[in-house]
């Protein structure tokens, strides 16, 4: 996760505490070596909505063997435990679950930052209170365009309405809301419909994430952007961040699952300001690059440990059997061990890159779903040879 806010003007928000540490970029299990990783909980794979890019591959029905309401507090106990800082809930669409928000509120009793990863069209005004008054620090709810263009994505016509309609309920009763957005190339021209947008419903973030292949999003790869567009899509992110800035507008803008846009801000402003220049670098090497495995990890419906919420063919355990410290930190596992520890095994432009160790090696998953290998380059990587220092 990149804070192009954080790189641009300096500005801090709670997760850049977690991003942006000294003691992070060496820590091989957590945020620091005092404390665990970030951890998302999908905790439901029913959705009411099915989205052509779900990493979930998630459907309008009933799945067996998720973890009850019990067994979800003994896993949050161990999570405290372990000093995990915050726990995601997300799904499918965790507002399903009945329980989600006694379990938000649990995760909280026990020193637990709760944030919540919705597709928005399940909260009503009494259910954004409700958000609120249990304490959950963040709710992201995930748009992929405006009306039309994002219920084609989500499978349902009015999806993008209620989902609105989800948003202004957070805000009218003060709930810390943002939107997460999905680039690909069905959607590049809505970018600055995006940024216009959160303008007007006075949102205060968004992350936009580049495109993952996993679930049914391995169906999109053909439909990723190209290198040249991702170059024009940072280019429109920095573009309204900067302007936001210069308005007096405080809104956090992250990139989120390409850490070669870090690299590509870096390379921007060596260009105009060699202070802010260093400035990025200095900051990007504080946060490492991709931390899946390390500082980063994702327990699924049933229990099951994975490096990050697109990788979970790659299993490392079942909080039911263990621990999920215990399962964490034993590196038998053979990814696991390599994620905490990658650089030696990448192969191909990411094994040459100069900056290797701003960015870490991107994301696994997509250089697998490509290559069929866990350790070859990233395919999203947009920076040319030139630009990583490839002769």
């Amino acid at each position: 996760m990149i804070s192009i806010s954080k790189l641009l003007f300096d500005d801090e928000y709670f997760g850049d505490s977690l991003r942006y540490h000294h003691a992070s970029k060496g820590a091989t299990h957590g945020t620091t070596s005092a404390s665990g990783p970030v951890v998302v909980w999908n905790s439901t794979r029913t959705c009411n909505l099915r989205c052509i890019h779900c990493y979930m591959d998630s459907e309008a029905q009933k799945y067996s063997g998720e973890l009850s309401t019990k067994e979800a507090k003994e896993m949050i106990d161990d999570l405290a435990d372990f000093k995990v800082p915050v726990l995601l809930f997300s799904g499918g669409e965790p507002l399903i679950r009945p329980d989600i928000l006694e379990l938000a509120e649990y995760a909280g009793s026990k020193g637990i930052r709760p944030t919540l990863s919705t597709n928005g069209t399940l909260i009503t005004r009494e259910v954004a209170q409700s958000i609120k008054d249990i304490g959950v620090g963040y709710v992201g709810i995930s748009l992929d365009g405006l009306r039309e263009v994002n219920d084609k994505f989500r499978g349902k016509v009015g999806a993008f309405q209620a989902a609105m309609e989800g948003i202004q309920n957070c805000v009218a009763v003060g709930q810390r809301v943002g939107l997460r957005f999905t680039i690909n190339s069905h959607n590049l021209a809505e970018l600055d419909n995006i940024f216009d947008f959160i303008e007007e419903e006075r949102i205060n973030r968004v992350c936009f994430y580049h495109l993952v292949y996993s679930g049914r999003g391995n169906q999109m790869v053909k439909e990723d952007v190209s290198p040249e567009e991702s170059r024009k899509a940072m280019d429109t992110i920095i573009r309204r961040t900067n302007d936001f800035e210069q308005r007096g507008l405080k809104k956090e803008i992250l990139t989120v699952d390409n850490h070669c846009d870090g690299v590509y801000m870096y390379l921007q402003a060596l260009q105009e300001d060699a202070g802010k220049a260093q400035s990025i670098k200095d900051l990007l090497s504080m946060n490492g690059g991709n931390r899946s495995g390390i500082a980063f990890g994702q327990i699924d419906p049933s229990g099951y440990v994975h490096p990050d919420q697109f990788t979970q063919h790659i299993t490392f355990g079942n909080i039911r059997k263990r621990k999920f410290g215990d399962i964490w930190t034993d590196t038998s596992h053979p990814i696991l061990a390599g994620l905490k520890d990658r650089k030696p095994l990448l192969k191909g432009r990411c094994s040459k890159c100069q900056y290797l160790h701003l960015c870490n090696g991107n994301f696994r998953t997509r250089a697998e779903a490509v290559t069929g290998d866990f350790w070859e380059s990233d395919p999203a990587c947009y920076l040319s040879d030139e630009e990583i220092g490839i002769k």
